[in-house]
């Protein structure tokens, strides 16, 4: 109950700071990030763990019992036998995002995966569709396991590759390159695409969830038929629930169509628990679907943090945002249909996100298509929360691998449809980018 308590308190004091219209400016409430009933005023490391503050009692009962499975950790024989880590939670400690921790000399689990797929045409894929499984090791690698036996050891390491601004300030961004041998010593399969990812926060997911696949559609463009030089579409993936193509929304590519799928997939593949979802060879299962629905409920109920009072830079960021045209993937506002539980049905959110996969360039390519979403494709994150990333978990990165250290750095990651946008970032004097930055830190 704790926890309740202290979401109401602070969706009291946002509600009561916003009645002046919004401090964000222009008449528009960006104070309500996350819709009335599901934003709450945290700028500290707890700003990711409070639950919506008008849940009824059944609903508040399972999402602590889902709560209590998020951070269990799991013990052999249930764990495993390969995994990657043993707990929810230790890969999104409070609920932010993990780390690119990976590997086997990290002895309490690896926060960060390495997905792999083999090309089109190689084998049967475990859905229609989707990418195929590398024979003996599926679509995802588990660097851990009982008795040391794990699949493959991971060696991480960072490229540095120095650049200039416009203005002739320097920068240096770093790349991933991850060495992946099998526990004889031999390298990992040549043939197959790999892409290494680091946890996701996950925090406002059941308003994400709450958005309608009309109002996702709506933004696609993939012809670029208005001429701005961004072509988004949603990816049409599969659910197994329905055992139907449907429109995805959850993962790094879209690639998940429902919250449900994305938990059942992660106990599956990170955990090695099995579910009905994702049964292992013979058809049993190590954890219910009460369980796992009690856990949708928990991520369900988890508040978005109102961004920070507005500054003079802020402002002038927020401008520059959609002047460069940062605005034109990364959709300020969307609106949630409807929604079993009442605080997310029909809520102008602030995300900062169309759901749509956009090509990101050849730069941040991983070369792994997932459905519909190619190998330079991927959805535009949420950025709603950004400026508490590091504040909830100091060493996280950002972007899909964590190799970008500041949200500078991310800036110019961006290539394809955003390449514009990011060389008219470079160009600005120093004192926009900081407003910019202002502006993205205040989120």
């Amino acid at each position: 109950m704790e926890t309740r308590a202290l979401g109401a308190v602070a969706l009291g004091m946002l509600l009561s700071g916003a009645a002046c219209g919004g401090e964000d400016g222009g008449g528009d409430d960006f104070a309500l990030a996350g819709g009335s009933g599901a934003t709450v005023v945290d700028r500290t490391a707890t700003a990711y763990t409070h639950q919506i503050a008008t849940l009824d009692p059944d609903t508040l009962a399972t999402a602590h019992a889902g709560n209590g499975q998020f951070a269990f950790e799991w013990e052999l024989p249930q764990l495993g036998p390969r995994f990657n880590n043993n707990a929810c939670v230790n890969c999104h400690t409070g609920n932010g995002r993990g780390l690119d921790e990976v590997g086997a000399n990290v002895l309490t689990g690896s926060q960060g995966l390495v997905r792999v797929s083999l090309g089109s045409g190689a084998g049967t894929p475990d859905a229609p569709g989707g990418p195929v499984p590398v024979p003996d090791f599926g679509l995802q690698l588990q660097d851990h396991a009982e008795l040391g036996s794990q699949e493959v050891n991971l060696a991480l390491t960072w490229v540095e590759m120095p650049g200039t601004l416009g203005d002739g300030a320097t920068y240096s961004l770093r790349a991933p390159h991850m060495a992946i041998t099998t526990p004889d010593g031999l390298a990992f399969r040549a043939d197959a695409l790999t892409s290494f990812r680091q946890p996701p926060a996950v925090f406002g997911l059941g308003l994400l969830n709450a958005v309608t696949d009309a109002t996702i559609l709506a933004e696609e463009d993939p012809e670029d038929t208005d001429g701005d030089g961004i072509s988004g579409h949603a990816n049409r993936v599969w659910d197994v629930a329905s055992a139907s193509t449907v429109v995805g929304r959850f993962g790094a590519k879209a690639n998940q169509s429902t919250l449900g799928q994305q938990i059942a997939g992660a106990f599956a593949n990170d955990i090695g628990v099995t579910n009905t979802m994702f049964p292992d060879p013979t058809g049993a299962t190590e954890i219910g679907d009460v369980s796992i629905a009690a856990v949708a409920t928990f991520l369900t109920t988890i508040t978005v943090p109102a961004p920070a009072p507005a500054t003079a830079a802020s402002r002038a960021g927020r401008a520059l945002f959609t002047s460069l045209g940062c605005a034109g993937c990364h959709a300020p506002t969307l609106i949630t249909g409807a929604a079993a539980i009442p605080a997310l049905a029909n809520q102008t959110i602030h995300p900062y996100t169309d759901l749509l996969v956009h090509d990101m360039g050849a730069g941040l390519a991983d070369g792994r298509p997932d459905f519909l979403a190619t190998g330079t494709e991927w959805r535009t994150a949420p950025l709603w929360g950004l400026g508490l990333v590091q504040v909830v978990a100091p060493d996280a990165g950002f972007l899909h691998d964590g190799r970008a250290r500041t949200p500078e750095e991310a800036i110019l990651w961006h290539g394809g449809e955003a390449a514009a946008a990011r060389t008219a970032y470079a160009a600005l004097a120093r004192s926009d980018r900081d407003a910019l930055l202002a502006f993205l830190a205040s989120l």
